[in-house]
């Protein structure tokens, strides 16, 4: 199967990131019950699924002004104003949604049945660690790569939205039609937040160098990596831009980490449970004033199994110490056995980038490598870091839009 094939946003529709479930416009309830002396209740939705809610969870998070401001949903209260004896002295269905009473305060306040479905937390979590959250899908060289262009991007929110969306679930996405000039790079992080400056600078310059102080500064091919694991907190995006390619080779790759991470537990749990549980160590000393370090394991999951990130790339792999002597060698057949699954090339996507041409990837899932090139000709690109708290930001208020704007 091709790893170079490309598919435009305008032959998929790609849905916005749901949130822990997705959220009807007709959602109501049906009944609701106290238990233990109002500690929790249980409520039936429409569709006669059931949920419970304790007092105090519902109490800290209610809605009216005097406990969340209009504006911006933030607190005005501490838990410590609330009584640790809440409880709950009445409740009821209205309109399908949810009305309570706390005692010992007299406070009545309601809940639309829609929020508290999109917000429940009485459900059961997947059994399995390494499990990805809702909205997110892995990928190997199977994937058409989302390819959008950079003018729509600039002028239609549907096309930005789709964009920002597809970067969320796949953790990439190519663009294209591009201006071609220094600097454009930092006009696509324009669309949804920040550059994120590093001693690099706001951007750096990604080609052939005499006495590089990094490889990604030669023509070499380089291993797919996720970026400067050495910093703490990594950067969550990285864009590559290009502005000149008339050099043989350097085809790009990009390999889903979330992916590879899972093939690994398929073929042996073990191995992935010694990656996540221990650190690895991560150290960059490029010039005589930047000493870079970090301490995290290559496979990131939450308290709750959820796979958040994925860190790999031996070039900057100091000296593992916070594994213990009996799982040494098996954690080092893990790491080995990884970086074989990333360099299988049924997991890679590869494209050539043209001038004006970028891709953008997240850094904290996906890896990015380039096949090595000859010195004739000319391979001149540009890359950046920007954080993906902006681009998520950006895609929940355009989807928002998106959903107002098809109600009226």
């Amino acid at each position: 199967m091709s790893n170079n094939r490309i598919q435009d946003h305008t032959t998929t529709a790609i849905m916005a990131p749901e949130k822990n479930h997705k959220v009807g416009t007709i959602t109501m309830l049906k009944t609701t019950t106290l238990h233990d002396n109002g500690r929790y209740l249980t409520v039936v939705f429409a569709d006669g699924s059931e949920s419970r809610f304790h007092a105090i969870w519902l109490r800290d998070n209610a809605l009216d002004p005097e406990t969340k401001a209009a504006g911006n949903g933030q607190r005005l209260i501490t838990l410590g104003d609330i009584p640790a004896d809440t409880h709950l002295s009445a409740a009821e269905i209205t309109d399908g949604n949810l009305q309570v009473s706390f005692a010992p305060e007299g406070k009545t306040v309601s809940f639309p049945a829609e929020w508290l479905l999109q917000f429940r937390y009485d459900k059961p979590l997947p059994g399995t660690s390494g499990w990805l959250e809702n909205g997110i899908e892995s990928w190997d060289s199977a994937l058409p790569a989302p390819v959008f262009s950079f003018k729509e991007i600039a002028s239609n929110d549907q096309v930005k939205r789709d964009w920002l969306a597809a970067v969320n679930r796949y953790g990439f996405a190519k663009i294209t039609d591009g201006p071609v000039h220094s600097g454009a790079l930092t006009s696509l992080v324009d669309f949804f937040g920040y550059i994120r400056e590093t001693n690099y600078g706001p951007f750096f310059e990604v080609r052939t160098e005499v006495n590089p102080n990094n490889l990604a500064f030669t023509g070499l091919g380089l291993q797919a990596h996720t970026d400067n694991p050495y910093r703490d907190p990594v950067p969550t995006l990285q864009v590559l831009y290009c502005l000149e390619n008339s050099a043989e080779g350097g085809e790009n790759m990009v390999v889903d980490g979330f992916r590879a991470v899972e093939r690994l537990r398929e073929e042996n749990p073990r191995g992935f449970e010694l990656l996540s549980k221990h650190s690895a160590r991560f150290d960059y000393q490029g010039t005589d004033d930047v000493h870079l370090f970090s301490c995290r394991p290559m496979i990131e999951l939450t308290p709750e199994g959820q796979l958040k990130g994925v860190r790999f790339n031996n070039r900057s792999a100091a000296p593992f110490v916070d594994v213990p002597f009996d799982a040494m060698e098996d954690y080092y057949a893990a790491y080995r056995r990884l970086g074989e699954i990333i360099d299988d090339t049924d997991m890679e996507v590869t494209f050539k980038l043209s001038p004006g041409e970028s891709f953008i990837v997240d850094n904290t899932r996906v890896l990015h490598a380039r096949k090595g090139y000859s010195g004739s000709g000319n391979r001149w690109l540009q890359g950046c870091y920007a954080d993906k708290d902006s681009l998520l930001s950006k895609l929940s208020v355009l989807s928002q839009n998106t959903t107002k704007e098809a109600a009226e």
